[in-house]
């Protein structure tokens, strides 16, 4: 049944909601629900051609509406382990961290252990009252109806300790001036937080999940996104104020060559390549100014994630330095009383396992760090110099340790064959790496089944003294008359999926710098293969 015919045939759907947890959803001063998930269901609804009531409560009081049948789904609750038996969820259509808030002055809160004989607020029902009821950590459990109530107490100096979501604490906070209570602690990772329904309600389940990929697809999810969470997260580059000066900056070079055009056919052709190269620039200016702004980010959080990496690469062969000073001592004991247990293991096991488990963190610890210092080069700002002395070898390993976590989504059969002995070439290391990366991804792209390959390799042409890279899938390949027109900007076959038509474009621009080709070749069904050759700085 088509999804407009089924909604008509189920009548209004009742959607359930907090009536105080800002931003995701709350009653504004007007007593209209608003909201983050507010605008996300209006959304799905009129994308799907359904017809929706949303009615916002006491969070224990819809809880309880949910499981009675008064509501048929809620738009926003924490997917977990403890809730699986009573409720279906959707796909997360956000992530909730939970934060321990305190007044100020109050010590950090590094574990559970650490709420052992407090009194914590939490919102009645809510994720964090069902975790502590099961984890029973021995913390004076304190239920309130909404966090904005844990909130107030919390500053007027009641209790301890406020277990609520990272994002709305600090928008309550600011909205109310509660400026004496800060976060404390963040004891959890992020946490899925879904459409969800009375279990075995699939069928309305699986409208708002199909909604919600449409959203998420045209773009319209990320503007909901940005309207209410956007503010409480990092600032970002105002994209509209970059298309505003690039429209003032275009408008009158437009209206000159239209009206040559309106005169003659040929000049309107000409207007169109001029209007085409100018879309082309903006789009890489914008590009540019993303990476700059992504550089930045990377450059923290690669500081972040540096600090206990470094700590893990000092710590670990100490670690393994003291069991080995121990294991005299313990294997005596060993020969002379048997086996014996430690931590929970026998020593006999432990003395075999204990080593790999150490080795194994660090060879973790020591991955991390390369693929976090590759990042950041990769997000380093280009300074456009194209006189460096580049080794391919080592960009493509660079380029592929970026893409891993999409080459093993994608498939388990990746060949990786490099030439020993290959001669540099001249030009610009960070740009060749964007080449190779846009490569390998269309190749996965391109993919139909993880049992089909990628297949990259380099070589040394000595009779043109050329260096080149081959990348070739096993994908559904390129139609004959697609194929000319594949490096053309703005063109893609991928446009439903978010493509741009400009990664092949970009990368052709490059490989032209640095005086090379890129040669496509492929048939439908039979996969595409990719060759790039650049001139060497010597033979080999």
């Amino acid at each position: 049944m088509p999804c407009s015919a089924w909604a008509a045939a189920a009548g209004t759907i009742v959607v359930g909601g907090d009536h105080n947890y800002p931003p995701y959803e709350f009653i504004d001063k007007d007593g209209h629900p608003a909201g983050f998930n507010v605008d996300l269901t209006r959304a799905i609804a009129e994308v799907m051609g359904m017809s929706v009531e949303i009615r916002l409560g006491r969070w224990d009081e819809i809880r309880r509406a949910l499981r009675t049948g008064e509501v048929d789904i809620v738009q926003g609750m924490v997917q977990a382990d403890v809730r699986a038996k009573d409720y279906d969820f959707s796909p997360p259509h956000s992530i909730i961290n939970q934060s321990v808030f305190a007044r100020r002055g109050t010590k950090p809160v590094r574990d559970l252990n650490d709420l052992k004989g407090k009194e914590v607020f939490v919102q009645n029902g809510g994720m964090m009252h069902d975790y502590l009821l099961e984890k029973n950590v021995g913390a004076r459990i304190v239920p309130v109806d909404t966090h904005i109530d844990a909130l107030r107490q919390l500053a007027a100096g009641k209790h301890d300790y406020a277990l609520v979501g990272n994002l709305p604490g600090l928008y309550l906070s600011r909205e109310f001036g509660l400026s004496n209570i800060v976060p404390v602690g963040r004891l959890f990772a992020g946490q899925p937080y879904c459409y969800a329904v009375k279990k075995g309600n699939e069928q309305i389940l699986s409208q708002f999940s199909e909604g919600l990929a449409i959203l998420k697809n045209t773009g319209r999810y990320q503007k909901i996104h940005d309207k209410w969470l956007g503010a409480l997260e990092p600032p970002t580059v105002s994209w509209r104020k970059i298309l505003t000066y690039a429209a003032i900056t275009a408008l009158p070079l437009l209206l000159l060559l239209s009206a040559i055009g309106y005169i003659n056919r040929r000049l309107a052709r000409e207007v169109a390549l001029r209007t085409q190269e100018m879309q082309l620039q903006q789009q890489q200016l914008i590009q540019a100014d993303k990476m700059a702004s992504l550089g930045v980010l990377v450059s923290g959080i690669a500081h972040e994630i540096n600090n206990p990496t470094g700590l893990l690469l000092y710590n670990l062969p100490v670690l393994k330095k003291i069991f080995r000073s121990t294991e005299e001592h313990l294997e005596q004991r060993f020969q002379k009383e048997g086996d014996f247990m430690i931590g929970g293991l026998r020593y006999s096991q432990f003395r075999e396992d204990i080593p790999l488990l150490i080795d194994e963190m660090q060879d973790g610890a020591t991955r991390i760090k390369r693929i976090v210092e590759d990042l950041k080069d990769f997000a380093r700002k280009d300074t456009s110099q194209m006189d460096q002395s580049v080794l391919l070898n080592d960009v493509v390993r660079a380029a592929l340790r970026l893409v891993d976590n999409s080459i093993r989504k994608t498939t388990g059969n990746v060949v990786t064959t490099l030439a020993e002995g290959l001669p540099a070439v001249r030009g610009n290391a960070q740009r060749i790496e964007q080449v190779v990366v846009n490569l390998v991804l269309n190749a996965c792209q391109a993919l139909p089944d993880p049992t089909k390959g990628i297949f990259l390799s380099t070589s040394f042409d000595a009779e043109r003294n050329e260096v080149l890279l081959q990348v070739r899938d096993e994908g559904v390949g390129i139609a004959s008359e697609d194929l000319h027109r594949i490096a053309d900007p703005f063109f893609t076959t991928k446009r439903e999926t978010g493509g741009t038509g400009l990664g092949l474009s970009v990368s052709a621009s490059i490989i032209k710098e640095h005086q090379g080709t890129m040669v496509f070749e492929s048939e439908p069904g039979e996969g595409t293969s990719v060759r790039v050759a650049l001139p060497a700085l010597q033979g080999a």
